[in-house]
């Protein structure tokens, strides 16, 4: 199991925090270990998800990728 922690931009409040929630863990391969105003942190069961899938869900949730750890 991989573990990410993604630094999002944009995020201000908790409707922020469940849009993404609901966009990273809609993914197959994806476990949503925690969200808050500006990073999630999530694992991932192999290779199958990169980082940039991670990067394409935050962003139709609305918001900005600053880094992915």
């Amino acid at each position: 199991m991989i573990t990410k922690k993604i630094e999002i931009e944009g995020m201000t409040c908790g409707h922020c925090v469940m849009s993404v929630k609901k966009q990273l863990g809609a993914m197959t391969g994806v476990t949503v270990q925690e969200v808050s105003v500006g990073s999630a942190t999530v694992n991932m069961d192999g290779p199958t998800v990169t980082d940039r899938d991670l990067q394409r869900a935050v962003e139709e949730a609305g918001y900005t990728v600053a880094s992915i750890q």
